[in-house]
């Protein structure tokens, strides 16, 4: 009798350590070949560092700082490439709970998340050096930047990861509105609201807290919102 309540319990546990464990593996796989291209990871990364200061010098303070950061690099390549399979591990064990009808729709779901992820990579690094540009430039003549190699990529990476999750936001958005928790109507009329969430949230998670940054990211977020709306309105009939 006291063994029944607790096996789906044990169930959902065992599945969830066997989904973490597939995903840590595909991170391990992908930081393995990110490790291999790491100089070409670097490179790209320090390419907006190089535009704004037309000096590509990196310094680093410590004779462990240049491994540890390639450590942490291939770390960071490994998520990205990894990012379909940790997307996907992710919906697959909440697929469980969910309808027949909504179990199909998991593929285009995975889908449009990676693309959306992969998207706000692509828009993070296009951004990275209008932000870069605005903080460095901030200082005028009278001051000379130095930065460090663990610095400047440690901000760099952050950055690329705040624009990458960000962008995942229409996907929870439409969920909560499938869920019935709000019609489009009440997004429509909250207007306001999304905007003071949209900036006071971007304001809190990008690394940098400058308005160049800060826009960048929000005007796209408020896009995605417009436009939730009105797949809500017509794709949602309940």
């Amino acid at each position: 009798m006291s063994t029944r309540p607790q096996q789906p319990i044990m169930e959902h546990l065992s599945e969830l350590r066997g989904r973490i464990f597939k995903a840590a593996a595909a991170v391990v796989i992908g930081s393995i070949v990110a490790f291999i291209f790491r100089q070409w990871i670097f490179d790209l990364l320090v390419e907006p560092y190089e535009r704004i200061t037309d000096d590509s010098t990196l310094a680093f303070f410590r004779p462990t700082e240049a491994f540890s950061l390639f450590m942490r690099l291939s770390l960071f390549g490994g998520l990205v490439l990894a990012s379909p399979i940790v997307i996907y591990q992710i919906w697959a064990f909440v697929a469980p709970a969910l309808s027949k009808r909504e179990k199909r729709l998991a593929f285009p779901i995975v889908a449009i998340l990676v693309v959306l992820f992969i998207s706000g990579i692509g828009f993070g690094y296009w951004s990275l050096q209008r932000g870069l540009g605005f903080l460095i430039d901030f200082g005028g003549d009278s001051l000379e930047p130095v930065i460090g190699g663990n610095f400047y990529l440690t901000f760099a990476m952050r950055f690329l990861l705040v624009f990458g999750i960000a962008f995942e936001f229409p996907v929870f958005l439409y969920a909560a509105a499938a869920m019935g928790v709000v019609g489009w109507r009440q997004l429509a009329s909250g207007r306001r609201w999304a905007v003071l969430i949209i900036v006071t949230v971007g304001a809190v998670v990008t690394p940098s807290g400058d308005p160049i940054t800060l826009l960048l990211l929000s005007i796209p977020l408020y896009v995605f919102y417009e436009v939730t709306i009105w797949i809500v309105r017509f794709t949602l009939r309940r």
